[in-house]
């Protein structure tokens, strides 16, 4: 029967379409993993990967094979995840994926600390935008996201921490920059920057804004952007605005903050902040201690229902 070890360079070729680049992200020598598939498809007596084509394909069978290996894989996994979980004290390897508008902010309030307190945590972090978290967390390539919630998939628990408000960040001279206060009555589309399609901030900026995608601020400049940061530079040196949440705000001088931030009224978009994992997830000790830890560390512009800082109004 294949190993273990056949089966994850099985997967790896499978995800790098590659044999050198599976074996550099398996950290082995290219013939060592290419004579143990081969082995393996012996084994088996099938051809998992066409190797006439470029980049490799999976052959009808192969793809069969792919997915059962990869439910051994994952089984495997729970294995030491059941053990460490039994120790009490958080311990072994851990992949938290973040989505890039959450990065900067979330993850220096509590990474440090983390390290310090759970020294045995083998804790890999990746930037992934939600659709790809989502995936990842059904199959079993990452432990717990940390998105924007709520996603209405069955299939994953939303452990929430906090909701962030949003502000409107405009150019100096902007006609939002003179108001005390913004309403979403305000807001149009022809000078406001977006982050590129894929990224759920995007859609929460377009769905609080009720705005149509398709508009351009400078009309011959056509401009996509990951980033919230390039797009706060692009306001201040030129024109228009975007919308920020509250621990980016957070991250401005006082200065900036007077020049170019101004607040909503009420009520006051809001996006909810969350911990997520699938249905099958065994590092309940690991998610309590990061939960725990990103709570007490929270400014106190945020608010979070678990801290009690938020009143549920029933409505009737």
């Amino acid at each position: 029967m294949p190993s273990i070890t056949q089966l994850e360079y099985l997967l790896a070729v499978d995800r790098e379409r590659h044999f050198g680049n599976a074996a550099k992200a398996c950290h082995v020598s290219q013939p060592s993993l290419s004579a143990q598939i081969q082995k393996l498809e012996e084994e088996l007596g099938v051809v998992v990967f066409d190797r006439s084509q470029k980049p490799i394909l999976t052959t009808s069978v192969g793809q069969e094979i792919i997915d059962q290996a990869k439910k051994v894989i994952a089984e495997h996994r729970k294995l030491s995840d059941v053990a460490h979980e039994a120790g009490g004290e958080p311990r072994g390897p851990f992949h938290l994926a973040v989505i890039p508008t959450l990065a900067p902010y979330v993850l220096p309030l509590f990474l440090g600390e983390f390290a310090s307190r759970y020294p045995k945590v083998k804790l890999k972090i990746n930037e992934y935008k939600t659709d790809d978290i989502v995936r990842l967390l059904l199959e079993d390539e990452i432990d717990v996201g940390l998105l924007v919630t709520p996603l209405g998939d069955d299939r994953i628990i939303e452990r929430h921490l906090f909701f962030e408000p949003f502000s409107v960040y405009a150019s100096e001279n902007h006609r939002l920059a003179k108001k005390k206060w913004v309403t979403e009555g305000d807001i149009e589309d022809h000078d406001l920057w977006l982050l590129e399609e894929g990224h759920c901030f995007r859609e929460q900026v377009l769905k609080v804004c009720s705005l149509e995608p398709s508009h351009k601020v400078l009309k011959n400049v056509e401009f996509a952007s990951g980033n919230l940061e390039t797009l706060m530079n692009l306001i201040k040196k030129n024109v228009g605005y975007t919308l920020l949440p509250q621990l980016a705000v957070d991250q401005l001088s006082a200065q900036e903050i007077q020049a170019h931030v101004r607040r909503f009224k009420k009520p006051v978009p809001t996006r909810e902040v969350s911990l997520v994992h699938s249905r099958s997830f065994l590092k309940e000790n690991i998610i309590e201690a990061m939960e725990s830890l990103i709570l007490s560390q929270l400014p106190k512009s945020i608010k979070s229902l678990k801290r009690q800082e938020v009143e549920v109004v029933d409505i009737y």
